[in-house]
């Protein structure tokens, strides 16, 4: 009903504006035609009295002429006739001729009209038409016609006019509900029934033709398998959320064997004074794919690293998961020290890391630490074997740690169906190239069914990688890379947050936000803010931050002592010696920046080096101003999104770097090169003088991005396309299979 009345009412309302138009110009129209009619009639009736009147005129005199008149005005839009002669005042007429009617004025008003007179008397309209008797005098006929009918016709016209555009209305209003009532969910329910065949070819069955119906029947099941395959393709469509998730993936993936492998675990058991306390890790890469797990009742094999999870597993290493109410197992391997130290911190951190990300530091390789992340790999292999409940399991392979993994699950089970997340940047060729194992990194990810990564940009990059470095087959077109009998689909797959983040339900409302943040700090209720939450990683930007900022207060003094940028640097990789460098030198910058200043109220930039919970840093994300994203270079950056989400006033200014991954999400941020500290400080001072109009329309269109491709988005639309590989796999099984018998 409401979809009807979204139609009927604009519908009506035009065409009552089209009726209110039409009907009064219809009635001008029609005035003319009767106004034109009567002028013709009145040259007529003149043209035909000239003969009448010259013998009335000879033989009877004006008593005739007025008994031929009194005759003539007998038609009823003739209302009277009249004759004025020469040096005559009052004309000779019929009964009815107006009296007021004098000759001399209306031989004045012909002499100054070029055409024939017409005036209006009233109701009547008076036309004066000249006429030349035989003898030679000339007069003026003077013919009367009455009005009233063409009032009486005008409203006839009106009425009829009206009736029209009611049934009109009417037709309109009940051809609308109906195709309204014809809704698309109805519209569906018809073509699902036609795809399963009901009422197409259940019809056909009853004719008496058997040898018809086993075509039929391999109709009936090549249309259910086209519509299985298609489905997923345009799962698109769907408002992602986790309840969406999970009841897309019990439909489409019913029976699958699912297993994550990731080297961070999403439950850690820490033995603490108190006991064992599980631990639940801030990663966007947990909150994606816990849902799917919780759906699949599947298995997440990582790296057991918490202090007590050794004591809680059992004895095939598996500990129920969530610890409240099991939902799927978490298996844990267990990795020595040399191996820890080789895979994650070497080869994994030291090597691909910087060689990924270009961020200006030498990777460094190591064939200790190589033989050390092929070892591991190999770990995880055998795990993933051991684990699986099928011969063909979906295998969700995340991140740089696993770039061997997928050749080795594919050995051990060469049906399953293997999907590889590679979280960070793919450098271009000529960077990667100088990975001495570059081979065999490519060879273990193409053992992959599909290979997703965060931009277009980055599948370019490692398709081009392949065509120059191995003998395999690049299709540009489809995407994919053939070789050794096997095809790798290269997709993209933005990854994003869930919408809307839980811990929203838990942090104070913006203003809250504001007042706690600033009276944290002691800076007063009006003092500008800014913020910034990342991992002290070189490849953030955090010294280019600073610059950018210490360019602002040089350019822009008035901001000197109004303006503070918090920093939330979470330490991490302290085993590292890069790491541990690069953390002294944000500290050192940070307060040679503020020793610039030692008059201002408020220090420049305040740096928080410590872990923040994701309560904490929404609310820092509220209570600021802007929020500044400088990454050198990364696959996504998450904090930009994060701060989108925690906006719902639709306020603040995100400032966010051409070498994210995020600004081809998020356009509508300040897009800058963080490298040039002009155009930071410019990107700033922009932010801070932007008007609250500005403010709520950017971050409107961001939000609806990071609404509409959130992270269950993500997660389901990589399953989709695994469960439409699978379902086409076996159906060209089955050709083969048809084929030869």
């Amino acid at each position: 009903m409401r979809l009807s009345l979204r139609f009927l009412v604009p519908l009506l309302i035009a065409l009552a504006a089209f009726a209110y138009a039409a009907v009064p110009l219809v009635d001008r129209l029609m005035t003319r035609w009767f106004e034109r009619d009567l002028e013709s009639r009145s040259s007529l009736i003149a043209s035909s009295l000239e003969e009448p009147l010259d013998r009335l005129l000879a033989e009877g005199g004006p008593s005739r002429i007025i008994a031929y008149f009194d005759r003539l005005t007998q038609d009823e839009r003739l209302y009277a006739v009249g004759l004025c002669l020469p040096a005559m005042r009052a004309p000779i007429a019929s009964e009815r001729f107006p009296a007021d009617v004098d000759c001399r004025a209306v031989a004045d008003a012909n002499e100054a009209k070029t055409a024939p007179v017409a005036a209006d008397h009233g109701t009547l309209r008076l036309a004066v038409r000249p006429i030349t008797t035989a003898n030679g005098a000339s007069g003026r006929v003077i013919i009367a016609h009455d009005m009233t009918f063409i009032e009486r016709r005008s409203e006839e016209t009106r009425r009829y006019l009206f009736y029209f555009f009611v049934a009109l209305g009417a037709i309109v209003a009940l051809i609308t509900v109906v195709i309204a009532q014809l809704s698309w969910r109805g519209w569906m329910q018809g073509m699902r029934a036609l795809l399963r065949g009901e009422g197409l070819w259940r019809p056909a069955a009853a004719f008496t033709a058997p040898e018809l119906r086993p075509i039929e029947r391999d109709v009936r099941e090549l249309v259910r398998e086209l519509a299985r395959q298609q489905r997923p393709r345009n799962a698109d469509g769907l408002m992602w959320t986790k309840d969406t998730l999970r009841e897309t993936l019990r439909r489409e993936l019913r029976g699958s064997d699912v297993i994550v492998v990731s080297n961070r675990e999403p439950y850690i058991h820490v033995q603490t004074d108190a006991g064992i306390r599980v631990q639940r890790p801030a990663s966007g890469l947990v909150t994606a794919l816990e849902p799917v797990m919780r759906a699949c009742s599947g298995t997440w094999i990582a790296h057991g690293s918490g202090s007590a999870d050794r004591a809680t597993v059992d004895s095939h290493d598996r500990v129920g998961v969530p610890p409240d109410r099991a939902a799927y197992q978490l298996r844990r391997v267990w990795l020595t020290a040399e191996e820890e130290a080789g895979y994650y911190s070497g080869f994994a951190n030291e090597g691909l890391w910087p060689l990924c990300h270009i961020a200006h530091v030498r990777p460094t390789f190591r064939s200790e630490d190589f033989a050390q992340y092929r070892r591991v790999n190999a770990k995880f292999a055998k795990a993933v074997a051991a684990e699986s409940r099928t011969p063909d399991p979906i295998v969700l392979v995340q991140d740089y740690h696993f770039a061997l993994l997928p050749e080795m699950i594919r050995r051990r089970l060469p049906k399953a169906t293997v999907i590889t997340f590679w979280h960070i940047p793919w450098p271009n060729p000529e960077a990667f190239a100088i990975c001495p194992w570059r081979e065999e990194l490519l060879k273990g990810l193409l053992g992959s069914s599909i290979l997703g990564f965060h931009t277009r940009f980055h599948c370019n990059n490692f398709l081009d990688t392949v065509d120059r470095l191995l003998e395999a087959r690049v299709d540009r077109e489809a995407l994919t890379v053939a070789r050794g009998g096997h095809t790798t689909a290269v997709r993209r797959y933005p990854i994003s947050i869930d919408w809307p983040p839980e811990a929203l339900e838990r942090i104070p409302a913006v203003p809250e936000a504001r007042a706690l943040v600033r009276k944290r700090f002691d800076l007063p209720a009006s003092h500008r803010l800014g913020v910034g939450v990342d991992r002290l990683d070189y490849t953030k930007g955090i010294l280019e931050r600073f610059q950018a900022i210490g360019r602002l207060l040089e350019t822009e003094r008035r901001w000197i002592g109004r303006f503070t940028f918090v920093q939330v640097a979470a330490p991490t990789r302290g085993m590292i010696s890069e790491y541990r460098d690069y953390a002294t030198r944000a500290r050192e910058l940070a307060d040679a920046i503020n020793a610039r200043y030692p008059r201002a109220a408020f220090p420049p930039i305040i740096l928080l080096t410590e872990h923040h919970e994701p309560d904490a840093v929404y609310t820092y994300h509220r209570a600021a101003d802007l929020c500044f994203v400088s990454s050198l270079h990364d696959g996504m950056n998450l904090v930009a999104k994060e701060f989108v989400a925690a906006r719902d006033d639709e306020q603040g200014v995100l400032i966010l770097s051409r070498f994210a991954g995020a600004s081809r999400e998020l356009p509508e941020a300040i897009v800058v090169n963080p490298y040039d500290a002009d155009q930071c400080a410019a990107a700033l001072h922009l932010a801070l003088t932007m008007s609250p109009d500005e403010q709520r329309d950017r971050m409107r269109l961001m939000r609806s991005i990071v609404r509409d491709f959130n992270v269950y988005r993500w997660a389901g639309r990589m399953l989709l396309d695994a469960a439409t590989m699978r379902e086409r796999g076996r159906f060209h099984v089955d050709e083969a299979v048809g084929g030869r018998v």
